[in-house]
């Protein structure tokens, strides 16, 4: 097994100049870290300052800490927040053993909350990173107050044809050029791509440079998805392609003993940019009510 990286160095100074632009799209971190784990590196960010449960971030596939630009101010009112840029992914973390399988993710994940001493934090992921948090949450569950899932891959449905083939095409460096633009376009719904918004150069500029050397994640079993006993708020997106969501939002109704599952009609699987506010609101009063507080 490999281990991923980018594709050269010029390929990563490359890559560099615009995540440093998209960093600075965000609020000033209050911490850097890199911790040391058995499979690499993992860079993570804090924002705001202590105060209440912590919460920690995990991006989709290439998002890093930037892809949370729509939605940190408003997690940044609940006290301190950690971004993790994924090891295996483009960013600033640094893979240097193979990553085998969900155990692995889960280890290296686990041994960034022990070495940053978080005991008990609101675990948030979007995309493949909902798939992290949710394996962590299977697998580790111990320093989990609750899980948020946003749209999350793999976690109560498969992966759609549509969604394998794009994704492959994008991994095929003469054709990516071309299938990029294409699969972000398609991923968002159709929506028209800003070429000047930071996090969506950040994505990008991953998928170009950075060679990803990952498994492919397994879709939980009921019975992983009916072990979780913390509160989980899933939201679905209604135009998600990245699996059915209408049968995903039903089993995850179905197997959650603790969840709250919403199905949104008219959001496409970019739905943490392009219903920052909504999403925003939503989390935060789920956390609130976690916390046993009354949402502001």
């Amino acid at each position: 097994m490999k281990v991923g990286g980018f594709a050269s160095s010029e390929a990563r100074a490359e890559y560099e100049v615009v995540y440093e632009r998209g960093l600075a799209a965000l609020p000033a971190p209050t911490g850097t870290y890199d911790v040391e784990t058995a499979f690499g590196v993992a860079r993570v960010y804090r924002f705001g300052r202590p105060g209440g449960t912590p919460i920690v971030l995990l991006p989709g596939r290439a998002g890093t800490a930037v892809m949370w630009e729509p939605n940190l101010a408003a997690l940044i009112e609940h006290g301190e927040v950690y971004a993790v840029d994924l090891i295996g992914e483009a960013g600033r973390s640094e893979q240097t053993v193979p990553i085998r399988d969900g155990a692995d993710q889960a280890a290296w994940l686990t041994t960034v909350l022990a070495e940053l001493d978080l005991a008990s934090v609101h675990l948030i992921g979007y995309s493949f990173g909902g798939w992290l948090a949710a394996n962590l949450a299977v697998r580790a569950p111990d320093r989990l107050k609750s899980l948020t899932v946003i749209d999350p891959v793999l976690t109560f449905g498969g992966l759609t044809a549509g969604l394998v083939v794009r994704a492959t095409l994008t991994a095929i460096p003469v054709v990516n050029r071309w299938a990029r633009p294409s699969f972000l376009h398609w991923i968002s719904g159709g929506a028209e791509i800003d070429a000047s918004d930071p996090v969506a150069r950040v994505i990008d500029e991953g998928m170009r440079t950075y060679r990803i050397a990952l498994p492919t994640p397994k879709l939980f079993t009921d019975a992983q998805l009916r072990s979780l006993r913390m509160p989980v708020l899933a939201l679905i997106a209604g135009r998600s392609v990245i699996h059915q969501p209408e049968r995903a939002a039903a089993r995850a109704r179905e197997l959650l003993s603790r969840g709250q599952v919403e199905l949104w009609p008219s959001a496409t699987h970019a739905i943490a940019g392009e219903a920052a506010t909504e999403v925003n609101a939503r989390v935060s009063a789920f956390l609130a009510e976690c916390e046993g507080k009354t949402p502001s």
